[in-house]
């Protein structure tokens, strides 16, 4: 079979793993020198981008259980790259912050973050990125609303969104 008509029905799942794969190699390799692994990298951009916010609202950020999002905290905290503090409004949730040497890594790291999100999304113009969204966001509420089904009912996955837009 021609490799354009194979590649036309490859299993969309298929796809979206070897993207995420890709991805984790790309990162991995960017940011091994650090002693990071890619969910660290993860987590270390998202409270650069959301400096302040709860474990929950990290976790959420970027898709990610809050048990697994717990744990790299806990790892980051014991290299003294982010503190957790009482939020002052609510003394049952914590706020997850950088460290002055968490700042300092995190900046680069975000400047590696957004060449990966560039590398990733070049040659799309905004109405064909805004489609791939989308179209991702209808693959997650897909899969939900499968495994939902599956388990008889119940809410969504852990670390899944509602939003589909």
């Amino acid at each position: 079979m021609p490799k354009q008509l194979l590649s036309q029905h490859e299993p969309i799942g298929i796809l979206i793993g070897a993207v995420r794969r890709r991805i984790k190699q790309v990162v991995a390799a960017q940011v091994r020198h650090h002693g990071l692994t890619p969910q660290q990298f993860l987590v270390m951009v998202a409270v650069h981008e959301r400096g302040g916010g709860s474990l929950g609202e990290i976790a959420s950020h970027i898709r990610m259980d809050q048990p697994t999002a717990s744990r790299i905290v806990t790892a980051l905290m014991k290299r003294s790259l982010v503190r957790i503090d009482e939020d002052p409004g609510d003394r049952r949730r914590a706020r997850i912050f950088l460290t002055p040497g968490g700042k300092t890594l995190a900046k680069e790291l975000h400047t590696v973050a957004k060449e990966i999100r560039a590398a990733s999304e070049a040659g799309f113009d905004a109405e064909e990125r805004d489609a791939l969204r989308s179209l991702l966001h209808a693959v997650i509420a897909n899969i939900d609303r499968y495994e939902r089904e599956r388990r008889g009912g119940g809410g969504p996955l852990p670390g899944s969104r509602r939003n589909t837009g």
